[in-house]
C-alpha cells in the first residue's frame, strides 16, 4: 500500500523525525504546537501511523485526574488534531486528554485505501487500544460521528465511559436532490481545491475570526490529498449505520447546529437510548465558536452535574451564499 509521507512538514519548523518520535511537540503547515503537548504515532494493525497530540495535569496530579476518564477528540472532514485546541487546553488541567490525526489527516500517514467510516472507526479503536485510554469518552465531530458509531458497531462500548457526538450523521436514507449536491461538490473540489477548501472553512464559522486562523485552517485542511478528500466524502456519503446507534449504552450527547439536517439530527436522539440533546446556533465548528458553553456541556457529561443553563449564540441563516453546501454539507451525510 502506497503511503505518501506527511513528516515532510517537520522541515516547516526545523524539526526532524527523530525529535518528533521522541516526543516533542510537532508542527503542521507552520503551527507549532504548544510544549506540553506530547506528539506521537500509533500503528493500526493494517501499518497506517495515525499521529495523536496527548496533554494532562501531569505525574503530580492527585487521585480525581487519575480516575478521570479520558478524553479522545477526533476531528471532522480534512480537519487536524489541533482544531480541538479550545477543548484540549481546558480539560487538560484535570484529565487526561488525546486528539489524533484520522489516516490521510494532519501528520497521519496518508494512505491509498482505508477512507471509509469502518476502516477510520478501527483507526479510533487502535488510538485507544494503544495508547490504554479505556475506560475513555471519544468527542467525534462531523464525519468522524460514522467513525465513532462504526466503533461501537464493531467493538461495542465496553471501552466507553460515554461518547460525545458532534454535529455529524451515523447515515440517512436514499436522497436524490442531496446526492446530487455533494457530486457536484466533489467536482468543484477535484478542479478548484484550494477556492471549495477556502469557501468550505469560511462556512464552518459564525462568530468572527482572524484571517490568520481562517488561513491557517484552509492550510491544514489542504494537507489532506484531494483524492483521500473525496474518497472521504465518498465513503460518508454511502454510509447508513443508523441501526448500530442503538447498541449506545453508554452517557451520550448530541451537539448539533440549527441547520437543514436537524430532522436528521432528532432521529438520531430518538435512537439513542437517554441521549442528552444540544442544539447550537452556530456554524459547523461550534466548538470554537462557542467553546464556553461546549466545554460546559462536556463537562456536564463527564460529572453528571444536572444541566445548567449555558449562552447560545444568535440565530442565522442555515446556508450561506459563498457556492459550497450549507454548513459543513461538504460532508453532508459523510459527517
Amino acid at each position: 500500500m502506497q503511503r505518501r509521507n506527511p513528516r515532510r512538514w517537520f522541515l516547516q519548523c526545523g524539526l526532524v523525525a527523530a525529535a518528533v518520535l521522541a516526543g516533542a511537540p510537532a508542527c503542521l503547515a507552520g503551527w507549532q504546537a504548544p510544549a506540553d503537548w506530547h506528539s506521537g504515532f500509533v500503528t493500526t494493525p493494517d501499518g497506517v501511523r495515525i499521529h495523536y497530540y496527548e496533554a494532562g495535569p501531569g505525574e503530580d496530579a492527585g487521585a480525581a485526574a487519575a480516575a478521570a476518564p479520558a478524553l479522545l477528540f477526533v476531528p471532522g472532514w480534512t480537519m487536524p488534531a489541533q482544531i480541538w485546541k479550545p477543548q484540549i487546553e481546558h480539560f487538560a488541567a484535570g484529565r487526561r486528554v488525546v486528539a489524533m490525526d484520522p489516516r490521510s489527516h494532519g501528520l497521519s500517514d496518508q494512505p491509498d485505501d482505508g477512507h471509509y467510516p469502518e476502516a477510520l472507526g478501527r483507526d479510533v479503536k487502535a488510538v485507544i487500544d494503544e495508547l490504554g485510554l479505556a475506560p475513555v469518552v471519544p468527542v467525534c465531530w462531523s464525519l468522524a460521528v460514522a467513525e465513532c458509531v462504526a466503533v461501537v458497531d464493531q467493538f461495542g462500548t465496553g471501552d466507553l465511559a460515554a461518547l460525545v457526538l458532534v454535529d455529524g450523521l451515523a447515515g440517512g436514507g436514499p436522497n436524490p436532490q442531496f446526492t446530487a449536491l455533494m457530486v457536484g461538490w466533489m467536482g468543484r473540489i477535484e478542479r478548484d481545491r484550494e477556492a471549495s477548501t477556502d469557501s468550505f472553512v469560511r462556512a464552518m464559522y459564525r462568530t468572527p475570526q482572524s484571517e490568520e486562523y481562517l488561513r491557517q485552517v484552509v492550510e491544514w485542511s489542504l494537507q489532506t490529498p484531494t483524492d483521500a478528500a473525496v474518497a472521504l466524502m465518498l465513503g460518508g456519503l454511502t454510509n447508513d449505520n443508523r441501526d448500530a446507534l442503538a447498541k449506545i449504552d453508554k452517557p451520550t450527547l448530541l451537539v448539533v447546529t440549527r441547520s437543514p439536517y436537524l430532522p436528521l439530527y432528532e432521529e438520531m436522539r430518538d435512537r439513542i437510548p437517554d441521549a442528552r440533546f444540544e442544539i447550537f446556533d452556530t456554524g459547523h465548528a461550534l466548538f470554537v465558536d462557542q467553546p464556553e458553553r461546549f466545554n460546559t456541556l462536556v463537562e456536564e457529561l463527564l460529572t453528571g452535574r444536572p444541566a445548567t443553563a449555558a449562552p447560545s449564540g444568535d440565530d442565522a441563516e442555515a446556508a450561506g451564499d459563498d457556492g459550497a453546501p450549507d454548513r459543513g454539507a461538504s460532508e453532508g451525510d459523510a459527517r
